[in-house]
């Protein structure tokens, strides 16, 4: 072998070895990032399974067993809670308060969250104050906001009907009737949570580039034009989130009701938050009401996913148009 294969060979060895050896640092250095971002999400990753993973599996665990959440005796009653629950007309008559709220939060909240933004966004005068006044029943706790709006629905002293009075109408009975008090409290619940929907609204459409509009008045749009053909194309991915948030809050509801009504207008205005805690922790039957919870949350997420799939759907339709 001549001295010029020799060296061809060891060249050849050593280049070899550097690439092997870089490939291995490169793995280190992949292993190193990996662990570190690991040990970062570890603690987030405990308290999401221990406050959320935990209490879900539980409460579906639960669901199978005859128990009153006091004493440590559990029996296993299998799918039973589930039949009960199914033959149960408080059980559908508070589905259908929470179908109603879902409604009302979808179509009534997210258009009026949608008009608030478009107001604190147009060139008038004082929309610093608005957009102010809009938010603030957002800042204010549900249980604050429950005292303030059943002073408002007061039969005798209530500004609400002391307004009617003036105008020549009867007083209202709003929180101890069963036909108005649900409607009571949705008024009181769109009135709350609208401002958020806004706030969404409001960030989107900041986002929107400026030049979109302008090659739209270049085209002649109007301002109607413009909104329906730039703008709200461009917050539907904003839509589709506040209808997530929407359905989700409004199945899993419970402070506003409890507050404002505590059961005083019978259950004709349950829902299935309250009766949920009513078998829970006033009649002490914890597998009833956890069964409440389980269907709670697989309404929840069906839900989620009927929306996430619609919208999957309208995503390729665009695409392919």
């Amino acid at each position: 072998m001549s001295t010029q294969s020799i060296i061809d060979t060891e060249r050849k060895t050593n280049s070899s070895k550097a690439v092997s050896t870089e490939k291995e640092i490169r793995k280190k250095r992949q292993r190193k990032k990996s662990t570190a971002i690991f040990l970062f999400l570890l603690p987030a990753l405990l308290i999401y399974a221990v406050f959320i993973l935990y209490p879900i599996f539980s409460t579906f665990n639960y669901s199978f067993y005859q128990w009153n959440g006091l004493q440590a005796d559990k029996t296993f009653v299998g799918l039973e809670n589930f039949k009960t629950l199914l033959s149960d007309p408080t059980f559908w008559l508070a589905l259908k308060n929470n179908l109603y709220l879902v409604g009302v939060s979808v179509f009534v909240q997210i258009p009026l969250g949608l008009v608030m933004a478009l107001v604190v966004l147009s060139k008038i005068r004082g929309k610093r104050l608005l957009n102010v006044l809009y938010f603030l029943p957002f800042l204010m706790s549900a249980v604050a906001i429950g005292l303030l709006w059943i002073f408002m629905y007061d039969p005798v002293k209530g500004p609400i009907n002391q307004l009617l009075n003036v105008v020549g109408l009867e007083s209202v009975h709003w929180l101890a009737s069963s036909d108005m008090a649900i409607v009571a409290v949705l008024i009181v619940i769109v009135w709350q949570f609208a401002p958020m929907y806004m706030i969404l609204f409001k960030a989107s459409m900041v986002g929107i580039a400026e030049e979109l509009y302008e090659a739209a008045e270049i085209d002649g749009a109007n301002g109607r034009q413009k909104f329906f053909h730039v703008t709200f194309p461009a917050l539907m991915p904003t839509i589709v989130s506040s209808s997530i948030l929407a359905v989700v809050g409004s199945l899993k509801t419970f402070d506003m009701f409890y507050v404002m009504l505590g059961g005083g207008s019978g259950s004709a205005t349950e829902i299935l938050g309250t009766y949920m805690y009513r078998q829970s922790f006033i009649n002490f039957n914890m597998g009833y009401g956890s069964t409440i919870a389980s269907v709670m949350f697989i309404l929840a997420l069906i839900s989620v996913i009927i929306i996430q799939y619609t919208n999957s759907v309208r995503k390729k339709r665009g695409i392919l148009e």
